[in-house]
Parts: structure tokens; sequence; C-alpha cells
């Protein structure tokens, strides 16, 4: 949260804050405090600032007024939590009242009787010397103000875990059906529950603070979206084939899973432990190294007066050399790789031993700073261990990106579904052969990748790739010998399709987590903005309905998936673009940022996450996408003007091709449309639509970044070329009398608390 001189941030509430809605619905508030409690330690004042600090109190307290009837009304939905919210909600009302009476020249000892604190009966005085009333006034405020927010966080959780429960109570009915026609209804109640639990665990997600929780819950929801279609086929297959033993082994399996992830959600949103097995997050090597380093660093600090000489280093390396064998003992490690990384491991433990060496002779010596040799010792040794890391993260990215080649084809999966329709056992028997050895490879390459990842969120991504890969090799082996055992059957044959189509998914996920860990090998890598949210009163209860557009369904998606990974790696690759400017705040740069994001949002609608929830906002953003698009086009045309014919023929090229994608994407947004099937064709247009034009931007980056810098230099200076604005400074310092006008107060807005927390869905502003 935003510091204070006041120190009235750091209140005792005893409510720890774990979701980002929270705490950043606090930050305004603590802002406007902070302004008020500055202005008293200022001993004159103008006329017009006393009024605008009066005003500032007075949008406080109304404000508050109208945050403590959300919560009133929170509080009436939710009776186990009437009273704590009661009492909380008097408290904001009480503390917001006398704020706004502290803050009133014309007032007199209301405030200081309201607060029980003795102050003057002057009201000037009141205002400008009770100190101790608005700092005690200010803390009560934030602490009531939290322990609401942290009620209405705890309903998020209620609602979490009772659409849970709907869904397990769902799926055991699902999974003892026995008739066609209980299963289609079953079935149909299923996926309203589950699309619940998805808009609700989505929005979770993404208010989380930790992202380690983030990244565990988005784990958890891939494995729930993804098994909800094979559900479908696997049960429905059964029933087809109820005395087929492989049909049931593949539908316990995505049964087992469902209720594991379910139980992952669970444990993430309650912060409980698992009563069963609950697998570890493996020790990485980046870590291990990235700790070992940082020991060895520390002994500059430590000085000659260092208690020992550091031994346990040299152990401490031997333990990461050790784990470097997940490399070499690989059947899939090059000769070549092997004797690189046991050469760098050599070369570490003897840089090691030289400074345990050279810092016992400093301690014989009785040296009182770090000598020459020992520093040589802690440079070299801390290079051999980055030098290690670097060839392991090499073989690791260049291993997966081989894999992803290689497999690229799906040869082994084509075989399978050949085979299997021709009932021939004994070929699915060999290509399944082929895919168990393709299925380790897959497995070992992510766990190397989790390795190398660089950050923990990314850790846990590649463990749960890991695991998926293993957990669906055998499902698509089942799905293979059951439909060679019934090569006629339809349903079967469509079960097979959708464990393909769920491994290539797993592939393109993949591919986007190996693109994410060289972004942040190479510091590209930049946060989304999170989504934040908070209960509103009669919204999101435990029958929550939407009959507002409409939703893609769990076949659609699957349809829309590898359409997004498209957009994903388009959106990562013109980020990389991007970064390659020197000069960030360029316009063409804004605009490709803002492309860029918006792409993003694209993605995580195909995913079901994201703000994008319903056909028409995901319309609204594409038309939102042409717009910036044909800006970026305006801009680019001023530019061209300057140029010499053959660099303004090029660059006017390829910006008419996206001028027109715009245009079209434009278009396509605004057309009405009725029915399923007209409103997917539609989605999927404008999808595709949106991919071309972010490849069309692609294409425009690089080379308006060659001219500008060229012109920049011809023009050897700073500025940018005419017609390339550069973005102005939308908060430029404002002096204390403006604050009269409603401008500002010390950096800080004047417009009511309500205005800012409006965004955080818990209270409407006027």
């Amino acid at each position: 949260m935003a510091s204070s001189p006041c120190g009235i941030t750091n209140f005792d509430s005893g409510l720890e804050i774990k979701t980002r809605s929270v705490e950043q619905t606090l930050i305004p508030l603590v802002s406007q405090i902070t302004t008020l409690i500055n202005h008293k330690d200022k001993p004159k004042k103008s006329e017009r600032t006393l009024a605008a600090i009066h005003r500032v109190g007075q949008a406080v307290s109304v404000a508050v007024g109208r945050f403590v009837a959300v919560g009133e009304a929170i509080a009436t939905e939710n009776q186990e939590l009437k009273e704590e919210m009661g009492q909380a909600c008097f408290e904001a009302r009480r503390a917001g009242d006398a704020i706004a009476q502290l803050t009133d020249a014309s007032a007199t000892t209301a405030a200081a009787i309201v607060m029980a604190t003795p102050t003057q009966t002057d009201g000037r005085a009141t205002v400008f010397s009770d100190r101790t009333a608005m700092v005690k006034a200010a803390r009560l405020l934030l602490s009531s103000v939290t322990k609401v927010l942290v009620l209405a966080d705890r309903i998020v959780i209620k609602q979490i875990i009772a659409s849970r429960n709907k869904v397990l109570v769902t799926l055991d009915h699902l999974e003892r059906v026995s008739t066609f026609q209980d299963f289609v209804h079953i079935f149909s109640q299923f996926g309203n529950e589950m699309v619940e639990f998805a808009h609700l665990t989505g929005d979770r997600q993404n208010d989380l603070k930790d992202e380690n929780k983030r990244a565990r819950m988005a784990a958890a929801r891939a494995v729930l979206e993804k098994c909800t279609m094979m559900l479908l086929t696997a049960s429905k297959t059964c029933l087809r084939h109820p005395d087929c033993e492989s049909a049931r082994i593949n539908k316990d399996a995505v049964f087992q899973r469902m209720r594991c992830a379910l139980e992952q959600v669970i444990e993430i949103v309650t912060e409980a432990r698992s009563s069963g097995e609950t697998r570890v997050l493996p020790a990485s090597l980046y870590n291990g190294i990235k700790d070992f380093k940082s020991r060895v660093e520390s002994l500059r600090e430590g000085g000659g007066l260092y208690p020992s000489p550091p031994q346990s280093l040299v152990g401490q390396l031997e333990a990461l050399v050790e784990r470097t064998e997940d490399f070499t003992d690989s059947a899939y490690t090059s000769h070549e790789q092997r004797q690189a990384i046991l050469g760098l491991c050599q070369v570490a433990r003897q840089h090691a031993q030289q400074l345990a060496q050279a810092w016992g002779e400093a301690q014989a010596a009785q040296d009182q700073e770090v000598t020459e040799g020992v520093e040589v010792c802690i440079i070299k040794t801390c290079q051999s261990a980055c030098d290690l890391h670097r060839e392991l993260h090499k073989v690791a990215v260049s291993r997966a990106a081989d894999l992803l080649r290689l497999h690229g084809e799906q040869l082994p999966l084509r075989a399978l579904k050949v085979s299997g329709g021709e009932g021939n056992l004994e070929a699915v028997g060999e290509f399944t052969r082929t895919l168990t050895e393709q299925k380790e490879q897959l497995v070992e390459t992510c766990r190397l990748l989790g390795h190398v990842s660089g950050t923990e969120p990314l850790e846990i991504t590649c463990v749960h790739a890991e695991e998926t890969f293993h957990v669906i090799g055998p499902q698509i082996i089942s799905a293979s010998q059951t439909l060679a055992l019934h090569p006629s059957s339809k349903i079967a044959k469509e079960n097979l399709e959708v464990f393909c189509e769920a491994w290539e998914s797993q592939l393109c996920d993949m591919a986007l987590l190996l693109r994410e860990i060289n972004d942040v090998t190479e510091g590209r890598r930049g946060d989304k903005k999170p989504y934040l949210s908070l209960p509103r009163p009669g919204k999101h209860t435990a029958n929550l309905k939407t009959t507002k557009a409409v939703k893609l369904d769990a076949e659609e998606q699957t349809s829309m998936a590898k359409l997004g990974v498209e957009l994903r790696l388009l959106s990562s690759d013109m980020d990389g673009e991007l970064d390659k400017w020197e000069e960030q705040e360029h316009e063409v740069v804004r605009h490709g940022q803002s492309l860029a994001s918006m792409a993003y949002s694209m993605y995580l609608f195909t995913r079901g996450e994201g703000l994008l929830k319903t056909t028409l906002d995901l319309f609204h953003q594409a038309e939102v996408l042409s717009e910036e698009g044909i800006q970026l086009c305006s801009s680019l045309s001023n530019f061209s003007i300057q140029l010499v014919e053959e660099e303004k023929t090029a660059l006017t090229t390829e910006m008419e091709k996206l001028l027109a994608l715009c245009q079209q994407l434009q278009t396509g947004a605004k057309t009405p449309v009725q029915g399923k099937t007209a409103t997917f064709q539609t989605v999927d247009s404008s999808i595709q639509t949106s991919r071309a034009i972010m490849a069309a931007v692609l294409c425009l980056l690089p080379l308006c970044n060659k001219l500008n810098r060229k012109y920049k230099s011809e023009r050897n200076s700073l500025g940018s070329p005419q017609g390339w604005r550069e973005r102005q400074d939308a908060t430029s310092p404002v002096r204390e009398d403006d604050s009269a006008n409603g401008k500002n107060i010390n950096g800080f807005g004047v417009r009511p608390l309500g205005e800012h927390m409006a965004g955080m869905n818990l209270l409407e502003s006027k």
C-alpha cells in the first residue's frame, strides 16, 4: 500500500490483505486522508485552500456513506456476516462523519465529542490544531473500511466453495448415470455450473496478490477447461460401450483429474492443506544457483570479520552439481552438451575451492578488509555459476524448441486415428509405443524448463505442463484402443479426436511457455493489468445467472483455442519488437502497446478468462482494436510525408494493408448477428482479422523503427520527426491556490472517494 508520512497506513486491523482489489481500493482513501493530515503541518493557508480542504473532508464523508450503504446491503444478503459487517460499517460511518466535521472551519467540538478526544472550542482551531482527533478518525476509518472489504472478500470465497460443491454433486451424478437421456439432462446442468465456477475462479485468479497462487489457480482452471470436453466424450463412449475396459479407464481418469483440480482451487482460495499428498514444487537449479551466488557475494559484506572459511559454499555447490544430473543423465542430451555441462561444473568446483582457500588465508592473516585475492575468487566463482546456468538454459530451451518442431506434424496421433479407425490393434500398439516415447521426451523437457524458468510462477506452469503430458498420453492410448475395438463407433472416434486436440493444445501452451521463459531471461516480461473485483449487492450470488449476451460453450472455446494461442504469440512478438525502440513514449509505441494489450484480452476470451466475458464484449473490443489500428495508420501517414519516394512507397504499401484490415474488422464487429451459428462465425472472423492486423503491425514496426532512427540521426536532435507526437504528462504540478478550484491538493485529486473506488465493483459513484 502507499506509504504515508504520518504512518496512518500502519494501522493494526488484525486482517491480512490477500487480494489486489482490497489493497487497491484502500490506496485512494489513504491518499485523501494523507492530504488532510499533511496540511495540518502548514501554519498558514489561504481561504481558498481551506475551502478545498473542507471539500476533501466532505467528499470523504459522502463517499464513505455510499460505501457503508453497499456494505450494509451485502450484510443483508449474507446473514452469517451481518453482525461483523454491521459493526464495521457503523465504525466507518462514525469516522467519516468525524473527518467531515474536523475539516469544517465553522464546526464546533462535535467531532471531538464523536471521537471522544478533548479539543479547543474555537472552530478554526479545531480544524488546524486538533491533529490527534484527525489521526484517530483516520485510523478508525482505514481499519473499519479494511474490515468491510475483507469481509466482502470472505463472501467471494464462500461463493467459490458453494459453486465447487454444486459441481462436485453433479459430477457424482454424471459418473453414476446409466442412460443417454439422463446424461444429457445432467450434463446440461453441469455445463451451467462449470460456467459459473469458471467466472468466479477467473475473477479470483486475477485478483490474487500472490503470483504463485495465481499460477496454481491458472493451472487448475486449465485442467477443468480441457477436461470438460473430455468428460463429455469419454462418458458418452462409456455409455455406448459399457463393457469396454479401455473406455472405462479413459472415463475414470478424466473424472479423477477434474476432482483433483477442483480440490486444488479450494486449497488456493482457502489456503488450506490437502488431506492427501500435495506435490511440493521441486527446487530448481535457477533458484539454487541464484542463492549460491547471493551467498558468495555476501562474503564481501562480512569483510575480514567473517566468522569462518566459507566451506559450506563448496558443499552447496556440490548439491547443485548433483541436481544437474537431470540434464547429464538424460538419454536425449547430446554428448557435446553433456561434456559442456560437466566441464562447467568442474570449473565452478575449482573456483569455489580456490575461494575457500583464499578466504582461509585472509582469515589467518587477520585481514580487516576483503583482500584482492578473495575479491578475484568471488568474481570468478559467480561468473562460473552464471556460465553454468547459461549452458543449462541453452540446453533446456534448445531441447524444447527441437521437440516442438519435431512433433509439430503430430504423426503418431494421425497414425493412431487411422489404425484405430481400421480396427488394427497391432498397429495401435506400435504407434502407442511411439507416442509413449514422445510423452517421456516432453515430460523430461518440461522438467528441464522448470530448472531454468527464472520465476516461480513459470516453474509452476512447467510442472503443470509436465503433469498434463504425463496424464494425457495414457488417455490417448486408452481412447485409441477403444476405437480399435469398435472401429465403426462414431462416438469413440470423436472421443479420440478430443484427446488428441488436448495434446495439441498443450503443445501450443508449451510453445507459449517457452516464449515466456525466454522473455524473462532477456528481461522483456511485463505484468498485464489485473482485473480486480469485489462483490456487489445482488451480484455473484449462489444462483448467479446471466441473460445479457452469448457466451462461448466449451466446444466453441476448444475450436477457438488455436486462434487464441496464435494471437497470444503475436502479442508477445509485438511486445518484444516494441522493446527495441529507444523512445518508449513514441506514439507508434503507444499504439502498438495498446494493440498488444487488446490482442491479449481477446486471447484470454478464447480461454474463458479475462475481462471479456461475452461475445458482445469481444465485438466491442474488436471495434476498439480497429480504431486503434486506424489511429496508428494516421500517425504513419503523417510521418510518411517526409520520406523519400522509395521509403514512402514501402511504408504506404504496408500501411494500406493494415488500414483495409482495420476497416474490415470494424465493419464485422458492428454488423448485427442473430443466432448461435452466425454469432460464432462472427467471433471466428473477428479473431482471425485481429490476428491479421497484429501480423501487419508486426511487419510495420521494424521498418518504422529503422526510419525513425535514421531521421533522428540525420537531424541530430533528441526530438522525434514532425508528426510523431510525444505523449504529454497529465500529472503536472499545481500551485496550492489552484486547489480552490478543485484541481489538486499535494498531488491528490479532490474528487470523491467513491469515484476512486468505482472501478473496484464495490462503490457506485455519482
